[in-house]
């Protein structure tokens, strides 16, 4: 049976980013399908959603494959009998410099951070209503502008994931369905804890204009700007969440 709530998968929601987006949409009234590979992470995110009213449905499928994808689109649409939304949020990050890059590490990364995004794209499109339409945003990074020592691959993913955005909404447009991504600076999660220090931190901040970090819920907000309807008009767009760094003379 069809629910008259929107619904929307969000992949790697099991903590971050993900997670803190799920949580505002689901303040907003949306049915959030949370995706992880860890099923601990998707348990704590599902009941912390529903213990303060939301509605989250727990999703475990790797997304990084076609197949992942599909089974993960096929379960909300099963669950709920619509599909909505998307949000592009899963990624697998190692920094390298050149001469150590290794094979297994672009694979990786290249699986879910780029051809996951193609794939999850491609079943999103087919699940949508053809009246209705649906959203889309991808998580892109402010890496995808600006790069820095040993982010080869994942500056050109991230970069990559921005050109992706602007021919999908191209593409679909016509179908009602909007494409845009969101660009975030260094925000402090679970996931990027290994990749950062103070020394770097303390370096960040002075180039910020806002003078700080941003943090999950700052992105989460720009992810559900471009969700909501609010922001109908808008496709094809890279919105910088990054407190002004991307723009700053350093």
């Amino acid at each position: 049976m069809q629910s008259d709530r929107k619904t929307v998968l969000i992949t790697g929601s099991g903590h971050g980013i993900g997670r803190a987006t799920a949580k505002h949409l689901a303040t907003r009234g949306w049915t959030v399908a949370i995706n992880d590979l860890k099923p601990e992470f998707v348990e704590e995110a599902v009941a912390e959603i529903s213990a303060s009213g939301g509605i989250a449905i727990p999703v475990v499928q790797n997304v990084a494959t076609a197949e992942g994808i599909d089974a993960a689109v096929a379960a909300v649409v099963r669950e709920t009998g619509r599909f909505d939304g998307l949000v592009n949020n899963a990624a697998w990050v190692r920094y390298q410099a050149i001469p150590d890059i290794a094979p297994e590490t672009v694979e990786r990364m290249l699986a879910i951070g780029f051809s996951g995004v193609i794939w999850g794209i491609k079943a999103a499109a087919a699940a949508m209503d053809a009246e209705r339409g649906g959203t889309i945003v991808n998580v892109a990074s402010a890496a995808g502008f600006r790069s820095a020592p040993n982010s080869l691959v994942y500056s050109g993913i991230k970069a990559g994931v921005m050109g992706l955005t602007r021919a999908a909404a191209v593409e679909l447009g016509p179908r009602n369905i909007r494409v845009n991504a969101v660009a975030p600076s260094a925000v402090p999660t679970e996931g990027t804890a290994k990749h950062r220090n103070a020394e770097r931190d303390a370096r960040r901040i002075a180039n910020t204009p806002l003078g700080r970090l941003g943090t999950v819920d700052d992105i989460a907000r720009a992810i559900v700007y471009l969700m909501e309807p609010e922001s109908d008009f808008i496709t094809g767009q890279v919105l910088s969440a990054d407190g002004g760094i991307g723009i700053a003379i350093t």
